[in-house]
């Protein structure tokens, strides 16, 4: 497999580091009065998730990581892992649940996701921006209430804490933004399912 040189570096680009694939999340190109010209990037390291800066050179060969997707169906929690199928194949792929983090609270049986797998193994998943859940627990809402930016906690159906405008009721169902875990609005109300 080919490498990159450094004016192939652009943000997003996935790159391998001594064996290590990284993702570019910040990018310069620099041309001193004198010199070379350099390449600064910000890199995180997809296996850890840690950042870090780093300069390349103009004539520096980067390599290309063995990277490649698959949308995989997530079944069910089993310990310390969270097990992912082949729709097609049936083949299961386990992540454990540091790998997860808090991204655990988003997953919902039978939901597709993208795994990103680094040399045959899984390292990553990208979930849907939005998921809907169901409020089990929160302080009732009155009609009429809708001052802006006036927030209450609610406890939804998979146990997760978020901030909820004053008017959700339990029984509401909200949408969550994965990328933040905030509310971002009501899908329904439990009087009008």
């Amino acid at each position: 497999m080919a490498d990159y040189s450094a004016s192939d570096l652009r943000k997003g680009l996935k790159i391998e580091l001594e064996g290590v694939p990284f993702e570019i999340t910040e990018f310069q190109f620099v041309k001193p009065g004198k010199g070379a010209a350099m390449y600064k990037c910000r890199i995180r390291n997809m296996m850890t998730g840690g950042t870090q800066d780093r300069t390349f050179r103009e004539v520096e060969k980067i390599g290309k990581p063995d990277i490649m997707s698959r949308e995989l169906v997530y079944t069910y929690q089993s310990g310390d892992h969270f097990v992912f199928s082949d729709p097609e194949t049936y083949e299961e792929v386990e992540i454990n649940a540091e790998a997860i983090g808090d991204r655990k609270w988003f997953l919902k049986e039978e939901m597709h996701v993208d795994i990103l797998f680094h040399n045959g193994k899984p390292i990553d998943f990208d979930l849907p921006v939005f998921i809907e859940r169901e409020v089990i627990d929160t302080e009732p809402g009155f009609r009429g209430d809708t001052a802006n930016n006036v927030t209450k906690p609610a406890r939804l159906d998979n146990d997760y804490e978020v901030q909820v405008p004053i008017f959700i009721n339990v029984g509401d169902i909200i949408r969550i933004d994965t990328r933040t875990g905030k509310y971002a609005d009501r899908v329904s109300s439990a009087g009008r399912k």
